[in-house]
């Protein structure tokens, strides 16, 4: 078995040809990538579903949007939250994954990780890969992996998430930023 190079807290941005409508123009924090396959969340898909609807007692704490975002396709009915936490210390009921980055115990009372949060985001469900399945989706050229940024946790304005994301890297990246919607019209 060949050796994997952890992603874990990189975003994968789908390319323009992925043709799996659950991630066209996906933008997915990987949160667990090793030999045994990797999970993540998609960044960018609010729901109509209000926090406050689902978890109440989290919905204070959450960003604008207060809306519970599609984090993929896989257990629906589950929820995990994301959370944005500066300094080098975290709270009970917080998990670091990368950087400032961490997982949210939701189980945990609100009030004891309120004054420590940034952002906080929940999602339903999340993405997920079996070992070396990742891996073969960016040997096809189904994603770009670039490093991700604690706002992008917490976008005000998700759906236009993957433009920025890629309008941000030093590379030709950039350019596809401009990629239309529907390139078919042009």
């Amino acid at each position: 078995m060949t050796e994997v190079s952890s992603l874990t807290g990189r975003l994968l941005v789908a390319t323009p040809a992925l043709a799996d409508p659950n991630f066209d123009r996906a933008v997915v924090l990987l949160l667990d990538h090793d030999e045994e396959g990797s999970l993540g969340v998609v960044l960018n898909r609010p729901s109509p579903v209000g926090v406050g609807d689902i978890l109440g007692s989290w919905a204070g704490l959450t960003g604008e949007p207060g809306v519970v975002f599609q984090g993929g396709p896989v257990s629906l009915d589950s929820a995990l939250g994301v959370a944005v936490i500066p300094g080098d210390e975290g709270p009970l009921g917080w998990r670091r994954v990368h950087g400032a980055i961490g997982l949210v115990d939701l189980e945990t009372p609100p009030e004891l990780l309120g004054p420590a949060l940034g952002s906080l985001r929940i999602f339903a469900g999340y993405a997920g890969w079996g070992p070396g399945q990742l891996e073969g989706e960016l040997a096809e050229g189904a994603w770009y992996v670039v490093e991700s940024e604690p706002g992008d946790v917490s976008s005000p304005r998700p759906e236009n998430l993957w433009r920025a994301v890629l309008r941000r890297q030093r590379s030709e990246l950039a350019m596809i930023a401009t990629y239309p919607d529907d390139p078919s019209l042009n």
